[in-house]
C-alpha cells in the first residue's frame, strides 16, 4: 500500500451527461454508481440492488439527475414511472459492454494485489474492459492480458463507458459509498474484490517476465529493504546485517533489487544493507520479475516488490509489524512479533497520514516508536527462513 493523500483519490469523474439513451429523453449509465437523467415531467424513480433485493432510492423527481450514493459494483435495476404509469425498466448487464476500472493512484503493490481481481471481474462479466494503471504496471501486464485494454491516462481511456469503477483505497469513506468495507479491516485483495462485487478469494495476477532465463548460475536470494514510509522498514539496526551474514555462510548470494540505494526524508535515511550485492536502479518490473522468479526465495517488507515476488510464485519471507498478516497475500513465512505494538495500519481507530513519513500513531515520539519491526530479531527471521522446505534440517 503506497502512501497517498487521505482524501478520496483525485481521479476524473464520469461525464456530466449519462452515456445511454432511453425513451422519452431519459439518459442513464452506471458510471460512478447508477445515474439517471430525466427531462421535465412527473416522474418517480426507483433504484434497486437486484442481488440483495434492496431498494436504494425511491423518490418523485420533476427533472434532473438521480445518482446512487453507492459507487462500487452493484447489479442495479432502474424502474421509472411517468404520471403514475410504468414507463421504463432496465436491468444492468455488463456482458459485451465497455467498462472502465480506474486504479492508477495505487502503488505497485496495490496494483498487483488488485489486478487479479480486476481480471476475474472481466472474465465473470464478459465485458470489454479498459483499466487505467501506472505506466510501469501497464508494461508488466499488457503482454499477458491481451483481452484487457490497459492504458495510463484518462485521455487514452476516453469516455462513453457503460459502467466505471474506482479500485482504490478510500481513507475517509465513512458512509461506505466507495467501498462496502473499510480497507483497514478488509486487506488489499479483499478490498478490491468487494468493490467489484466478487467473493473474498485471493486471485494472483499473471505478470510478464523478461526473457533470459536464470540470471546467475549460483544459488541466490533476493531482498528488498526500502519502502515508502519508515513504519514499513525493518527498523532493527542489526536485522539485515545478521540475516545476510547467515545466508552467505550457507552459500547464497544475496541480491538487493530495490529501486533506490538510499531512501528517506529529512534526517532519516535508509541505505541498502552491508553485505548485499547492489542490483538497485531503474530496472523494468519485468526484469525484477525475472530475478525473483529464479531466486531460491525472497525476503521483503510490506511493499511492492513483495507483491511482485508473490505474483511470480517465489517463496516469500515477509517482515512486517505495521500491517496485519491478512492485509497482504498468504505466505507461511510471515514474520511478526505479536509481543510488540503492531498492525496499526489495519486498526480502524488509527487514521493513516500519508504525508507523514514517520507516521506511528500509537507510539510517535516515544521510545516505542516503530517497535513493531524494531523488536523483530534477526533470529526470528532466520528461524522463519529455516522453515522453507529446502532449508529444513540444515544446521545453523
Amino acid at each position: 500500500m503506497s502512501m497517498r493523500s487521505p482524501s478520496v483519490p483525485p481521479v476524473q469523474q464520469a461525464p456530466i451527461v449519462p452515456a445511454l439513451e432511453g425513451p422519452g429523453g431519459i439518459r442513464f449509465d452506471f458510471n460512478d454508481g447508477c445515474r439517471v437523467f430525466l427531462p421535465a415531467g412527473n416522474w418517480h424513480v426507483v433504484l434497486k440492488d437486484l442481488d440483495t433485493h434492496t431498494i436504494l432510492f425511491s423518490e418523485d423527481v420533476s427533472q434532473g439527475i438521480v445518482q446512487s450514493s453507492k459507487r462500487y459494483y452493484l447489479r442495479f435495476q432502474i424502474e421509472i414511472t411517468k404520471d403514475g404509469e410504468p414507463f421504463f425498466t432496465y436491468e444492468m448487464n455488463l456482458k459485451d459492454q465497455p467498462v472502465l476500472v480506474r486504479m492508477r493512484e495505487g502503488g505497485i503493490g496495490d496494483h498487483l494485489a488488485w489486478f487479479g481481481q480486476v481480471a476475474d471481474f472481466a472474465r465473470k462479466h464478459e465485458c470489454r474492459l479498459t483499466c487505467i494503471v501506472r505506466p510501469d504496471i501497464a508494461n508488466l501486464l499488457i503482454p499477458v492480458y491481451p483481452h484487457i485494454r490497459l492504458v495510463s491516462t484518462e485521455e487514452e481511456a476516453g469516455s462513453d463507458y457503460y459502467a466505471s469503477y474506482k479500485v482504490l483505497i478510500f481513507y475517509n469513506d465513512v458512509a461506505r459509498n466507495h467501498s462496502p468495507v473499510d480497507y483497514r479491516e478488509a486487506g488489499l485483495e479483499t478490498n478490491a474484490a468487494l468493490i467489484l462485487g466478487l467473493s473474498r478469494t485471493s486471485r494472483r495476477p499473471d505478470v510478464a517476465i523478461m526473457e533470459g532465463g536464470r540470471p546467475l548460475e549460483e544459488r541466490y536470494v533476493c531482498i528488498a529493504t526500502q519502502a515508502t514510509s519508515q513504519n514499513k522498514y525493518w527498523n532493527n539496526p542489526f536485522g539485515w546485517l545478521e540475516t545476510i551474514r547467515f545466508l552467505k555462510k550457507r552459500g547464497y548470494r544475496v541480491i538487493c533489487i530495490d529501486r533506490n540505494r538510499v531512501n528517506g526524508v529529512g534526517t532519516i535515511w535508509n541505505h541498502i544493507p552491508y553485505g548485499a550485492e547492489d542490483f538497485t536502479g531503474a530496472l523494468p518490473l519485468a526484469e525484477r520479475a525475472r530475478w525473483l522468479r529464479h531466486a531460491e526465495f525472497f525476503i521483503g517488507l510490506s511493499s511492492g516488490l513483495s507483491w511482485l515476488a508473490w505474483a511470480v510464485g517465489t517463496p516469500i519471507v515477509l517482515i512486517s509489524g505495521f500491517t496485519r498478516p491478512d492485509n497482504e497475500f498468504e505466505t507461511p513465512y510471515r514474520v511478526i512479533n505479536w509481543n510488540a505494538c503492531n498492525s496499526c495500519s489495519n486498526d480502524i481507530r488509527c487514521q493513516l497520514n500519508p504525508a507523514d513519513y514517520l507516521w506511528c500513531p500509537r507510539q510517535s515520539s516515544t521510545d516505542k516508536q516503530f517497535e513493531c519491526t524494531r523488536l523483530i530479531s534477526s533470529q526470528q527471521v532466520i528461524d522463519t527462513i529455516m522453515q522453507i522446505p529446502d532449508l529444513e534440517g540444515v544446521s545453523e
